[in-house]
């Protein structure tokens, strides 16, 4: 390992930053430098911004995957190499909102049934109902599941932050039949290798098997099972401060975007044309 290496390394957990935040923030740094095949901070500043064009340009990066990439170039250039912020030659990027398409729940349903694997429908059973990110259902252990309860206990999520979800009596049912199988004892989901949880690759793997054979060609990997959680909470009248604790959101203006994608709530809204006294056109013979 270079110099350079360990000290981003150590700086970045200085601030605190998760491993996967750590992996990669040095995987983007390592691209760089492997494209140019030169050290990072020896390239020049022309260099970094024909880098950032072609990811944009030529290689049609997702905006997120393109954050990652600034934010990564932000941290080693100004805090690593202590260059000052005003000197940042690393163009600002407009922060981009969509709006992830929601599975309906007889799509969930689909999805769930198209599962023959016990362990695989298991997992993504606990995704859904406790409307978990893929990261904490990985690493769930037998002992955050209280039966007594009813909670799910998520260890350091989103922002090393524990917190509690609910725990479906149907979810509880299949875990039982799920533990009657597998006997796990420590890993609520282990890999191959039993002292090790799942991976985030493999959870997703199983995600997308499962949506193709259900059928379902919405846009999305496992991350929507989480957000069809919220959404049919709210539908079903969850408010959205609850909502918000069992998701680990640390703004409620996360959990509100969920309002835009309720059909419950967009059918309740009038629109303005029906407020009008119009005559209508009768159909021609």
């Amino acid at each position: 390992m270079t110099i350079l290496r360990q000290k981003m390394i150590n700086a970045m957990k200085l601030r605190g930053f998760s491993k996967s935040t750590q992996d990669s923030y040095i995987m983007a740094i390592a691209r760089m430098a492997g494209f140019y095949k030169e050290a990072p901070d020896k390239i020049s500043k022309e260099k970094v911004q024909a880098y950032l064009l072609q990811l944009w340009d030529t290689k049609k990066l997702s905006w997120s995957s393109c954050n990652v990439v600034v934010s990564a170039l932000r941290f080693f250039y100004v805090q690593v190499l202590g260059l000052e912020e005003t000197r940042l030659w690393i163009p600002p990027r407009k922060v981009e909102s969509k709006l992830p398409e929601i599975l309906s729940k007889e799509e969930v349903e689909r999805l769930l049934s198209a599962l023959v694997n016990p362990k695989h429908r298991t997992l993504l059973m606990t995704t859904y109902a406790g409307g978990l990110r893929v990261s904490e259902v990985v690493k769930l252990q037998v002992k955050d599941i209280d039966s007594q309860r009813m909670t799910i206990r998520v260890k350091q999520g989103k922002g090393r932050k524990d917190r509690y979800t609910i725990l479906s009596k149907s979810l509880l049912i299949q875990l039982r039949d799920y533990w009657k199988i597998y006997r796990p004892a420590v890993h609520l989901f282990p890999g191959k290798d039993l002292n090790y949880p799942l991976s985030r690759f493999s959870a997703c793997l199983i995600y997308h098997k499962a949506k193709s054979k259900a059928g379902i060609t919405k846009e999305g990997g496992i991350h929507s099972l989480r957000h069809a959680f919220a959404t049919h909470m709210l539908e079903a009248g969850v408010d959205l401060r609850t909502i918000q604790l069992m998701m680990g959101h640390s703004s409620i203006r996360s959990t509100m975007r969920y309002l835009h994608v309720s059909s419950k709530h967009m059918s309740s809204i009038r629109s303005p044309l029906d407020l009008l006294d119009l005559p209508y056109s009768k159909q021609l013979q």
